[in-house]
Order: structure tokens, then C-alpha cells, then sequence
């Protein structure tokens, strides 16, 4: 059996952790630049664009291993309410 994943499915996860980083990024006092900073980056462009999923762009796994050490939490907190 071949499971099918519609767009609409993929895009309302990619938009839940989105909202679920900003929920505990803020909840933690952490701006997006802070947070863009302490994963490397030299902008807050992916970190703004990746919370709202603007132009489709969205966290990659990497990111949220970053983002989990970074806020001191379990990847698996970005994934509650999927």
C-alpha cells in the first residue's frame, strides 16, 4: 500500500513547527536574530520566513536539532499538535 501525502498535509506541518519554534523561542526571551545568530547564520531571513513558512520556506531537521539545543529542549516539542 502506497500512502499518499498531499501538499495541503505537508504545508500545515511545515506551518505547525513553524508557529511551535516562535512559541518556544519566544517563550524562552529569545529574539529571532539571537536565535539566527546562535545557529550560525548571519541573518534573521530564515528563521522569520521558516516561522511563518513565507515563500514555502520551512525548518529542515538540522534546524531543529540547532534550534532544540539552542533552547535547551527536545526536537520532539516542535511536533506537538501533528
Amino acid at each position: 500500500m502506497k500512502y499518499e501525502f498531499s501538499k495541503k498535509e505537508m504545508e500545515e506541518i511545515h506551518i505547525k513547527i513553524g508557529q511551535n519554534v516562535k512559541k518556544y523561542r519566544e517563550k524562552m526571551g529569545i529574539t529571532q536574530l539571537e536565535l539566527s545568530l546562535e545557529m550560525g547564520n548571519k541573518s534573521v531571513s530564515l528563521i522569520s520566513a521558516a516561522e511563518l513558512y513565507t515563500n514555502k520556506k520551512h525548518f529542515n531537521i538540522e534546524h531543529l536539532y540547532k534550534i532544540a539545543k539552542i533552547l535547551d529542549i527536545s526536537v520532539s516539542t516542535f511536533f506537538e499538535d501533528i
